[in-house]
């Protein structure tokens, strides 16, 4: 009776030692909070909207619709580098979260031994067969194993948003190589016309000189006139190369040509919603994987408070032992045990202290990263907004002084014909900057162009 009502009492005492402990751990571990101050924060310029529209829903192949990029871009998914090492890398997290469920299960391990042994004095011998199970199981009581898991879930979800990251970033580079290629390609074209002219006008200018109109400084102008238009073609043809080059890389290919279309038939959505800016927190890939990467040290810091309180472990171990292999598996050689111990920390030359600083310290660290992330996210946006705006504005400029620069190397070229006041040096100035300004045309555009995919990547879009 006395027994019976020592170990009730033994079992009793462990029970309310488990439960205060319950108690106690929930307040060691803390739940994960968004920083404050964060939906303050006034991420874009001189926009203010209430509308949560934004085309970083819009999937990439409504955005781009020609459907040559639209292939290459399909091309670069499949096969890009980049995007198959955060692939990798999602794989390895994964593995690391398996691995944090698993310590929430028992350890058990097996073996298997004999022993005979021999003394060289007496000449006696002696054997001893074991076949055992041992296990082994910690209670997670301070939520130390829980924050493991969380902050394993978090560096995940982590690599998950990084991937994202380098679809949009994939997304971006294939779209903004893809109208450099083309800006390449109008170039080229303006200025082999322009050559085309030239040699037209080194041909008036010899007939001219024969008629006397014009002297031969003039025929020798108009050649270095053409000159200076037919020097520039090996450049653009070595962007157009390297350009291709780049691009292919993108696509996971060897370096070789471009399938592509005209500058001329790309087309601008003219509905560029941003939404709200708080919608970066849910569309930015970046965003997501700064503050996943928050997420990870806070847990971390909870691990480390853990550390500071006893961990509760309980091991049992049990199988047949004889010195006789022929009895082993009888009733008698059966033995087993069950234990369980508290351990708690006392002098471990600051260890803990020095773990929790650390954590603390790195969790400082990543909440400034994260809203640096969301301040730089809002500066994309706002720069994509205005230098959107300023191409559109140039080109209705440019489009004004393209026309006035094709009338004026019109007039010059007939006044030199007819009038004694004008000398071929009105045709050149008028000539040089009508090419000047077609070439910037092509600028304009293309600019135009690549500040709606930055737009688009700045708001998260290219990976849904």
């Amino acid at each position: 009776m006395n027994l019976k009502y020592k170990i009730r009492t033994i079992n009793t005492l462990w029970l309310m030692l488990v439960a205060i402990m319950i108690l106690v751990s929930c307040k060691v571990t803390e739940n994960y909070k968004r920083p404050s101050g964060i939906a303050d924060i006034k991420l874009y310029r001189d926009v203010n909207t209430t509308d949560t529209t934004t085309i970083a829903d819009i999937p990439w192949k409504q955005i781009f619709s020609d459907t040559l990029l639209q292939g290459l871009i399909q091309e670069g998914i499949d096969n890009n580098l980049d995007l198959k090492i955060a692939m990798a890398r999602i794989k390895q997290a994964q593995a690391n979260l398996r691995q944090t469920n698993a310590a929430f299960y028992p350890s058990l391990y097996g073996q298997l031994s004999a022993t005979d042994q021999k003394l060289a004095n007496t000449g006696s011998k002696s054997e001893f067969f074991q076949l055992y199970g041992s296990s082994s199981w910690e209670a997670d009581l301070w939520g130390k194993l829980k924050s493991t898991k969380r902050a394993a879930l978090a560096a995940l979800l982590q690599s998950d948003a990084y991937k994202k990251a380098v679809l949009t970033q994939l997304v971006s580079d294939i779209a903004n190589d893809y109208y450099e290629l083309l800006s390449y390609d109008a170039q080229l074209q303006v200025t082999l016309k322009t050559v085309e002219n030239r040699t037209l006008d080194v041909a008036t200018m010899k007939q001219l000189k024969e008629s006397n109109v014009v002297t031969g400084a003039a025929v020798v102008q108009s050649e270095a006139n053409r000159y200076s238009a037919e020097v520039t073609i090996p450049d653009l043809r070595q962007n157009i190369r390297e350009t291709e080059n780049a691009l292919s890389i993108l696509l996971g290919r060897n370096p070789g040509g471009i399938a592509r279309d005209s500058i001329n038939n790309q087309r601008v959505r003219i509905d560029l919603q941003t939404g709200i800016a708080l919608q970066l927190l849910a569309n930015r890939p970046d965003v997501q994987e700064a503050e996943y990467q928050l997420r990870y040290y806070f847990e971390l810091t909870n691990v480390a408070r853990a550390y500071f309180y006893p961990s509760l472990t309980i091991t049992a171990a049990g199988g047949l032992s004889n010195v006789n292999i022929s009895q082993l598996f009888s009733a008698s050689s059966l033995f087993g045990n069950i234990i369980g111990g508290l351990v708690q920390p006392i002098f471990n030359q600051g260890l803990n202290k020095q773990r929790l600083r650390v954590a603390q310290a790195q969790q400082e660290e990543y909440i400034a990263l994260f809203k640096k992330t969301l301040l730089a996210a809002g500066q994309d946006v706002s720069n994509a907004l205005y230098n959107y705006q300023a191409a559109t504005d140039k080109m209705k400029i440019r489009s004004l002084q393209i026309g006035f620069l094709e009338k004026s190397v019109e007039f010059t070229k007939e006044l030199l014909k007819y009038t004694a006041n004008t000398n071929y040096t009105d045709v050149l100035t008028s000539e040089q900057s009508l090419l000047a300004a077609q070439l910037s045309s092509v600028s304009d555009k293309v600019q135009q162009l690549q500040a709606m995919v930055a737009l688009y990547r700045s708001l998260g879009g290219g990976w849904k």
